[in-house]
């Protein structure tokens, strides 16, 4: 592969867990890397709610993941990558389950997905199934004004975008001073998706600053933590320093992290407790909400 340049291709779809799963020494035989690590998931002691709904499309559910006996808990969603054409909710039970067991509640969602659903349709989906969350959050055991969103891949993109533009959360009726944070993992913020297949995930003829988080940061977002792979070579790194400037720019509280030895799928298996040894990534995202939850 030849060197990559900051105008290069950022964006090449991820192509799945195979190398966590060998870092547990598991056998993959016929099943899928995310489903071998989700197998060996246990969640023992958490209550879990599958499918809640949050719109009316068939994809426009989630799975809530909650610990017991908590009250006014932080409450995160989590938005899984995959092009914003493929992935699913149900390849992220690993997540879930780590966060649970940090003591969040965690809603892990679908969305609608490109060609057929493009930009700001599955934003508008993270908005959709926030507002949800966070009516339902006390059920749960969690705090309606205690909310975190974070994703991975396309995922940080959307979490990045619903929380860092003014429009979103308004437009759903989430309050801005509800969300304490947002964590985007290998998020790709600001690229130039004309003539690369992702270009099916955004409207015909448009334009990058038209729909770039970078380009729609408000002054008033929230702090916004940026994990980046060092050995990514799906999402150029340089996305989280592009990202990470645009917020300094307009004064709001940025973290940017280089997680040293992680790629663009070990970055967010790392998540998963049994491969905590990978990298820093649970660590990282548990010190943030713990920073900015509200106490």
């Amino acid at each position: 592969m030849p060197p990559r340049t900051h105008s290069s291709h950022p964006f090449i779809r991820a192509a799945g867990l195979g190398l966590a799963a060998a870092a547990l020494g598991l056998t993959l035989a016929a099943c899928s890397p995310q489903n071998t690590l989700n197998t060996v998931t246990s969640t023992g002691g958490l209550n879990v709610i599958q499918n809640v709904p949050y719109g009316p499309a068939p994809r426009n559910v989630m799975d809530v993941y909650a610990p017991k006996n908590v009250h006014n808990a932080p409450v995160v969603l989590f938005i899984h990558g995959g092009s914003w054409q493929n992935g699913s909710k149900d390849g992220h039970k690993f997540v879930g389950v780590s966060l649970a067991r940090a003591g969040y509640i965690t809603g892990v969602m679908n969305y609608r997905l490109a060609p057929e659903h493009r930009y700001p349709e599955y934003i508008q989906d993270a908005a959709a199934a926030l507002r949800v969350l966070r009516d339902s959050a006390t059920s749960y055991g969690g705090s309606p004004d205690n909310l975190f969103v974070m994703g991975h891949s396309a995922g940080g993109f959307n979490a990045v975008e619903v929380v860092d533009n003014a429009r979103w959360l308004r437009e759903a009726g989430v309050p801005i001073s509800a969300v304490r944070g947002v964590i985007g993992v290998a998020g790709p913020y600001t690229y130039d998706f004309r003539g690369k297949p992702t270009a099916l995930a955004f409207p015909v003829g448009g334009k990058p600053e038209n729909s770039m988080p970078d380009r729609h940061v408000r002054p008033d977002a929230p702090p916004n933590l940026l994990l980046v792979a060092a050995n990514d070579t799906t999402v150029d790194p340089y996305n989280g320093v592009t990202m990470n400037a645009a917020l300094t720019k307009a004064g709001v509280p940025s973290e940017l992290k280089v997680l040293p030895g992680l790629n663009h799928i070990t970055i967010i298996a790392a998540m998963a407790q049994p491969l905590n040894f990978l990298g820093d990534t649970r660590k990282q995202v548990i010190d943030f909400i713990e920073t900015h939850k509200l106490q």
